[in-house]
């Protein structure tokens, strides 16, 4: 026979609302107590049903997350930050992985939806806000990470793409770079949108117009093949600025490909300082965003902490300089 709380109550000697304390991360209980009692829950086998609490109309301590691509260690590091911030308010969190796929985006609201979680963070490229209608028309708590949605009425934590883009071109002008390459990922994300308007607006700004045969938009399992084709033009780049880590790996592949040195014959900036990033052969410079706060921030504002703040968060990146990127030569 299944334990139940009670059982656990009584074998813990406390009363019943103490053991859903402890279940749901709250109440003022030594931490020593609490992993008695996690301990007695996991010895007797008791689970508590997160779908009676749904049915009953109660919070189940769960959060949705949509990501593009969990394999993208830029999302696995987001999605490690918003578990740990909330694992600390007491919540699971089921992450959902969408492509940038509208009818992904779609089929998971509905999941989640059903599943009545307390709250989703939406992290995922969108075409149709449609796509979120089943958690927006249902009044379900929801927040946007690291993308823009002005239509959807609904808190938005970002990095300030376009300055980043902007600090990647003065970088690279700095370095006496004139013959500069975009690599971006799709049109329909704002981040990647963004970015390449911060970098192609500062070029401008410094008297460089950029070459459009230079502006390319790949997918990530085809960067190298799109850094490829930059560095394959007559007049090649000296300089190819990529809107996230995996694109700038993908254009590293591609210039050992091509026989050139990096940074002697191409320098190579990315964005997100994502683990890879210090690891690469060079090791990438990079525009850092700071992952453990945006998945903080993302938590907070889903479950409207903390109160009386701005509903739209914009947090700042910074240039981190390795060995990818050197003067023009």
């Amino acid at each position: 026979m299944k334990a139940t709380i009670y059982d656990v109550a009584k074998e813990a000697g406390v009363s019943i609302a103490t053991v859903s304390l402890v279940i749901n991360g709250k109440g003022k209980i030594s931490a020593e107590r609490r992993e008695e009692i996690r301990r007695i829950m996991l010895r007797m086998g008791y689970k508590p049903s997160m779908i009676a609490s749904a049915l009953t109309g109660k919070k189940t301590y769960a959060l949705g997350l949509l990501v593009p691509d969990i394999s993208n260690p830029f999302f696995a590091e987001i999605a490690r930050a918003v578990e740990d911030e909330g694992q600390r308010h007491g919540y699971s969190v089921f992450i959902c992985s969408t492509d940038n796929r509208d009818d992904k985006v779609e089929h998971y609201a509905a999941l989640l939806e059903q599943k009545n979680v307390d709250g989703v963070i939406v992290g995922t490229g969108l075409k149709e806000l449609s796509a979120l209608a089943p958690l927006l028309q249902g009044g379900m708590p929801v927040a946007f990470l690291s993308r823009e949605c002005p239509a959807a009425g609904v808190p938005t934590i970002v990095v300030d793409d376009y300055g980043g883009g902007a600090s990647a071109a003065e970088h690279l002008i700095g370095l006496g770079h004139r013959r500069l390459a975009v690599l971006a990922e799709q049109e329909s994300i704002s981040s990647s949108r963004e970015r390449v308007r911060g970098f192609r607006e500062t070029a401008a700004a410094a008297g460089i117009t950029l070459d459009p045969q230079l502006v390319r938009s790949s997918s990530l399992k085809d960067g190298k093949a799109s850094a490829l084709a930059l560095l394959s033009q007559a007049e090649r780049p000296t300089a190819i600025f990529c809107c996230n880590d995996m694109l700038a790996i993908g254009a590293l592949q591609a210039a050992k490909t091509a026989g050139l040195r990096i940074p002697d014959d191409c320098s190579i900036v990315g964005f997100d300082d994502t683990v890879l990033a210090s690891v690469t052969d060079p090791p990438l410079t990079t525009i850092a965003q700071p992952i453990e706060r945006l998945g903080q921030l993302a938590v907070q504002y889903v479950l409207r902490e903390p109160e009386r703040t701005p509903e739209r968060v914009v947090l700042p990146p910074a240039l981190v300089q390795r060995q990818s990127t050197s003067p023009l030569r």
